[in-house]
């Protein structure tokens, strides 16, 4: 499976991310253990959602979109609270 996920950190819940992954848990240890540039100025990070895909491809997409504008709007709507 290749999941989609939506972290947001705690000590600063204005920082949001969005990633994809094979393995969840392995990456959500990976974010707060600062491994990922992008991510280790804002540990702690808690998982908000994700979402299971069969295809990387479908995945890849799913991440994509939710990078645009109106995919950052539906997050907003419905998973950032």
């Amino acid at each position: 499976m290749f999941y989609v996920y939506l972290i947001k950190s705690i000590s600063f819940p204005n920082q949001k991310y969005i990633g994809v992954t094979e393995d969840l848990k392995q990456r959500l240890k990976q974010h707060n253990a600062g491994e990922s540039f992008h991510t280790s100025k804002y540990v702690p990070w808690e998982l908000v959602n994700y979402f299971a895909f069969a295809s990387k491809t479908a995945a890849i997409n799913f991440e994509k979109y939710l990078k645009t504008g109106s995919g950052q709007a539906f997050a907003n709507r419905h998973f950032w609270s």
